[in-house]
């Protein structure tokens, strides 16, 4: 079992905590951890058995923590990874991994030197419609990928306010990108490879904080088009499709997958839910233990910052941007 710290317990680390906490088959569970405001979280601490310390740099020096999982302000992920990794702890980071590619590198070369295991969390590429997608796109049932179409979209907006971490836009670039749209970056990097330039338009219409519309047009460097939107302060919808030569494949939620072949019949198939949230951590515990290597490779982590910082400055710009590779 991977004795673990949780940093950061606010919402999104309640969830990553709860989803693994007192499950015996998880292969991790959360010690200790800490926290900007520890007043606010001390009830969930203490009912879920986790030590609360006073900081970082307290969970760092627990011999009994072997690794750290960070639900933190995006600005603060490079600096704590690294910082973990010096300590010789494992360490789990949440999306964005950080705002830049260089710090992205140097995260990724910081757990290298020391020999621990760094994990993101993009917890869509253990969703099983992913793999079937990644599959079928593989063994050449979609002909040529032409295009992919990416949108994922939330109300999440409407409950920031100034003063909010999640409302500053030095932490919030491009509106819903930080919290949704870097996941479907990476799904489209997981399922048909890396970026080559970005064309990106982002304003607010209606928000007080961050930008509520995102629109990306980009080229793969396989040849396709991408064409992506997240949207801060509408309905939830989560949608990916792949339009080949010889079929499409559209993932409308996470379990809902329709094909469509250029002849013959096509299907539509529905997965149970996922707990992906606990695949992603339980993923993580067995890869520190020696088992299977995490499935989201280190360069896919570090491009996908690279095609993030990449979006910023196209869209601040008004120009296209390549992505550094």
């Amino acid at each position: 079992m991977l004795d673990a710290a949780i940093v950061g317990m606010g919402r999104w680390g309640q969830v990553l905590a709860n989803s693994v906490q007192g499950k015996n088959d998880a292969g991790i569970r959360f010690v200790s951890g800490c926290t900007r405001t520890p007043a606010k979280a001390e009830a969930w601490a203490a009912e879920k058995g986790i030590r609360l310390l006073p900081d970082y740099e307290a969970v760092l020096a627990d011999p009994a923590v072997k690794a750290v999982v960070l639900a933190t302000p995006h600005g603060q992920h490079a600096e704590q990874v690294i910082a973990a990794a010096r300590a010789g702890k494992h360490v789990f980071v949440e999306k964005p991994f950080t705002l830049d590619r260089a710090s992205a590198a140097a995260a990724v070369a910081a757990c290298r030197e020391a020999g621990v295991v760094m994990a993101l969390g993009h917890n869509r590429r253990f969703l099983p419609a992913i793999q079937i997608m990644k599959a079928m796109l593989a063994d050449g049932a979609l002909g040529t990928l032409l295009h992919v179409e990416g949108q994922f979209s939330g109300p999440g907006a409407r409950a920031y306010v100034p003063g909010m971490w999640r409302a500053d836009r030095a932490e919030s670039p491009l509106g819903g990108m930080g919290g949704m749209g870097i996941h479907m970056i990476d799904a489209i990097i997981n399922l048909a490879g890396r970026f080559k330039e970005v064309t990106v338009r982002s304003h607010a219409q209606v928000s007080q904080t961050i930008d509520d519309t995102t629109a990306m047009l980009a080229l793969l460097e396989r040849g396709a088009t991408v064409g992506f939107a997240t949207l801060s302060l509408s309905p939830s919808f989560w949608r990916v499709a792949l339009f080949g030569t010889e079929g499409i494949l559209a993932l409308q939620g996470h379990e809902h997958l329709t094909w469509t072949p250029r002849e013959g019949q096509g299907w539509v198939k529905e997965f149970p839910k996922t707990d992906i949230e606990a695949a992603e951590l339980a993923a993580f515990a067995a890869a520190v233990a020696g088992g299977p290597a995490y499935p989201l490779p280190v360069e896919d982590a570090i491009h996908g910052v690279a095609v993030f910082e990449a979006m910023i400055g196209a869209a601040n710009s008004g120009s296209t941007y390549a992505v550094v590779a």
